[in-house]
Order: structure tokens, then C-alpha cells, then sequence
């Protein structure tokens, strides 16, 4: 996949400076939030011209590359997500 960066920005000026696909006001969260809710990639697509597949993609790998640098850290032994 092409460089995330060319379609993830993050602009304080836009929507308080959350990533947002380059050149909208779409949010990654929003991109996420719609896809849990059960919509599919043609849903939002439709929904959404100015977005592409690679958007979408886009977004999903930014939050997998985040995620992977966040550790939790317990006080004790037992899972945070048991």
C-alpha cells in the first residue's frame, strides 16, 4: 500500500486536529464508526464520493500502525479485556 501519510492529514484546524482523509472533513474514527456499524466499503463509498477504497484502507491501516505503539500497562495480573 502506498504511503498512508499521502492520505492521512492532521490539520488543528480541522475538526480539532483529528486524522482525517487529506482534502476533507472525513475523520478516520468516522470511517471506523461506520464500518463497525455494519456498513460496508461499497456502502460508504456511495454514501461518500469524494472517498475511494484506498481511503478507506488508508484509514484502516493508520489506526493498525497506531495501535501497535500503544502498551497497556495493569496494576495487576489480570486482563484489561477478560
Amino acid at each position: 500500500m502506498e504511503q498512508v501519510v499521502s492520505y492521512i492529514s492532521i490539520d488543528p484546524r480541522i475538526r480539532f486536529g483529528k486524522p482525517c482523509i487529506t482534502g476533507t472533513r472525513i475523520a478516520v474514527t468516522d470511517i471506523l464508526q461506520w464500518l463497525a456499524s455494519g456498513m460496508t466499503t461499497a456502502d460508504i463509498l456511495e454514501d461518500y464520493p469524494d472517498l475511494q477504497e484506498v481511503h478507506i484502507r488508508a484509514a484502516l491501516n493508520f489506526v493498525a500502525e497506531r495501535e501497535s505503539y500503544i502498551k497497556i500497562i495493569s496494576s495487576d495480573a489480570t486482563p484489561a479485556f477478560a
